[in-house]
């Protein structure tokens, strides 16, 4: 993997003398009288009219069913913390490129430079009805939860906090390959977490929904374990995964553990306290860009491990690339009102499923490898495997419509035939 220099990346983001990740571009043509008649007026004022009449034809005549808003304030920007809403823009242009190169999707990236979680709110939904769909991202918790509740209660349209749902999903389907190659059940095994922010509250809530009990998750910050009656570093989405009434350590929790969840801070888990858990563990060390403990030493300590990370330089890497373009290819053509839980389960299980398919030559090329199956080092599928949108974003959009979601109902032989020509398959 080539190493990524700030000089590199700074020359990347000004290529070419053109600033940025982005542009628009018109899907019409505009070369004659008659075409800007059509475009503009006096032509315009007749979708203007039918849209007023129902507001359903947004999705016929403007571009509302393919395009989402990317929306941050800048709160909690990757691993730096809270840089401004200026500041987080490369990251939501970023995220946008994302959304076009690998679900066909238009976006616009927009930073509200607020703190008030009243008035991001306030903004969002007055913005809301332009669009799709709303990605939230890096917004601080606990106010995170708050804007995506209210938000959604406001509109008819998804809205969906990447860095809490997007982990959960992708870690879900991690989990329950891993359980399948060693032998565990999922209603049997103690898992710990370190971190107890928005991504780790939201994966554990997600986790129940697959299986796991909810007495089984131990939790862990910065204060150490999460338990009933403590008053440091407290707000109520985290008291829900309170355990025992004494404090205890993150080594002490690991004691006898079967997985290791990691959505915290760099080098804060030695190979000793690796040396804690049960035979065969599951290790996901996910802090970015530098996990809880480095792989070669979690392979080290735990030979008997599997081990993830959020890298691409190292197996099983655990990355919200592999749902949030499809979880809203799949949303946005059913028109769907919200992504509900059934949407995240099927996404999930939907990725844990193509895991286990062959790994095609064109894939294994684009990561330079000889060789890889469905196995210890290879539990989720890679972002690059064009296939993750073949598979994840049909099973989001059948979800959709089984559980009343969705708007229209789509014939689903046709519709990943519309999806393989997005991507060029076939």
């Amino acid at each position: 993997m080539a190493t990524i220099t700030k000089e590199a990346a700074l020359q990347y983001h000004q290529l070419n003398g053109r600033p940025g990740k982005l542009e628009i571009v018109p899907t019409k043509p505009l070369e004659t009288q008659t075409d800007l008649g059509l475009a503009y007026t006096p032509g315009v004022a007749y979708p203007v009219l039918e849209i007023e009449r129902d507001p359903e034809l947004a999705y016929e005549y403007t571009n509302k069913g393919n395009l989402v808003a990317v929306i941050s304030n800048g709160t909690a920007i990757l691993g730096l913390g809270d840089r401004g809403a200026l500041a987080s823009k490369p990251v939501m242009e970023g995220k946008s490129v994302l959304f076009k190169k690998f679900a066909g999707i238009d976006s616009i990236d927009i930073e509200l430079d607020s703190h008030d979680p009243q008035k991001v709110v306030e903004i969002a939904a007055a913005i809301g009805k332009s669009f799709g769909g709303i990605n939230l991202e890096d917004f601080k918790s606990p106010e995170c939860f708050y804007i995506e509740q209210k938000l959604q209660s406001l509109l008819d349209i998804p809205v969906f906090h990447d860095d809490q749902h997007g982990t959960a999903i992708i870690l879900g389907a991690a989990l329950l390959n891993a359980l399948e190659i060693t032998g565990k059940k999922i209603d049997e095994i103690k898992l710990v977490f370190s971190g107890a922010g928005a991504a780790a509250l939201a994966s554990a809530s997600h986790l129940i929904k697959i299986g796991v009990p909810r007495d089984n998750i131990w939790m862990c910050d910065i204060k150490g374990l999460v338990y009933h009656g403590r008053k440091e570093e407290m707000f109520p989405e985290k008291e829900v995964f309170a355990q025992g009434d004494a404090p205890a350590t993150l080594a002490q929790t690991l004691e006898g553990a079967d997985m290791f969840i990691g959505l915290s801070a760099a080098n804060i888990v030695s190979e000793e306290m690796l040396g804690r858990m049960a035979q065969s563990p599951v290790i996901f060390a996910m802090a970015n860009p530098d996990p809880e403990i480095k792989f070669d030493q979690a392979r080290k300590a735990r030979p008997d491990a599997i081990i993830g990370t959020g890298r691409s330089d190292f197996p099983n890497q655990v990355n919200n690339l592999l749902g949030f373009p499809y979880i809203f290819r799949g949303a946005l053509d059913v028109r769907a009102r919200a992504i509900n839980d059934a949407m995240k389960i099927a996404a999930t299980q939907s990725l844990a499923a193509l895991a286990k398919e062959p790994v095609s030559p064109e894939m294994l090329k684009a990561y330079n490898l000889d060789h890889l199956e469905f196995g210890r080092d290879y539990v989720v599928p890679k972002p690059l495997d064009r296939r993750v949108c073949l598979w994840e974003a049909p099973a989001v959009a059948q979800a959709a419509m089984d559980s009343g979601a969705a708007r229209i109902n789509l014939e689903m032989n046709d519709y990943e035939k519309r999806l393989e020509k997005l991507l060029g398959i076939g």
